[in-house]
């Protein structure tokens, strides 16, 4: 499997996984209709685990833009590479939405909330205040690359023969844990997206598809879960 297939295959299970549980929970009459932010937080965690553990062996499962960067400013990654991985993984986060939105559709069509609706695609803050959503979003990065970073070993070097420097490198299981904890403790103010492509590719996918009583796709907020991952990541680097 080549890089782009597999930080793209990777980034659409994690989606189509994390976006599905937030889906399951949320969306009128699913089974797990009203099962809780534990059973999203666990179900996050698990996506994770399954999309590093299947793209892990052959792009070290970044899956995550703030991943890439991180790792590309601290000299781990090429940066050559960097444009192939952002493309995957943005393409990536937009399949696994669409599955996603093909798999409740039914369900799609018998909610009627249009914030309900937007959340299962993308990200929002509990109470809005974009300058503390921002610190939010940066926070619950900064935790994520640091793990990674010193799993990583920051001595490693893109030239390093095979060794696919990610989140990979951290172990599928260990990840997990990370994004559990995350989302356990710091996710209830933003939805935790400490991933750009978590977000902006399901975003566009809500905006663009025919999705019954969707409603705004917020672009006014989109921002926040860019920005504020790419700067934890940055200080995650600045840091270690």
């Amino acid at each position: 499997m080549s890089e782009f297939a597999a930080e793209f295959i990777g980034t659409m299970i994690l989606v189509l996984l994390g976006d599905g549980v937030v889906a399951n929970v949320c969306l009128k009459g699913t089974k797990g209709c009203g099962s809780g932010w534990i059973v999203i937080t666990m179900g996050w965690g698990l996506a994770v685990f399954t999309a590093v553990m299947i793209s892990r062996e052959f792009s070290g499962a970044h899956i995550n833009p703030a991943v890439t960067l991180a790792l590309a400013t601290a000299g781990t990654f090429a940066w050559a590479k960097v444009p192939v991985f952002l493309a995957a993984q943005f393409l990536g986060g937009a399949a696994g939405a669409l599955l996603v939105w093909l798999f409740y559709k039914d369900h799609y069509e018998a909610t009627t909330d249009s914030s309900t609706i937007l959340g299962t695609f993308a990200t929002g803050p509990a109470i809005r205040n974009p300058l503390r959503n921002v610190l939010c979003e940066v926070i619950g990065t900064f935790v994520l690359i640091l793990a990674v970073l010193y799993a990583a070993d920051l001595k490693l070097t893109s030239t390093a023969g095979d060794i696919k420097v990610g989140m990979g490198s951290l172990g599928a299981i260990p990840v997990a844990f990370v994004v559990i904890g995350i989302g356990l403790s710091l996710g209830g103010t933003t939805g935790y997206a400490i991933n750009p492509a978590r977000d902006l590719g399901p975003r566009l996918v809500h905006f663009l598809a025919p999705i019954a009583n969707k409603g705004t796709s917020d672009w006014g907020y989109s921002w926040v879960p860019i920005v504020g991952p790419v700067i934890g990541a940055l200080l995650a680097v600045w840091i270690a």
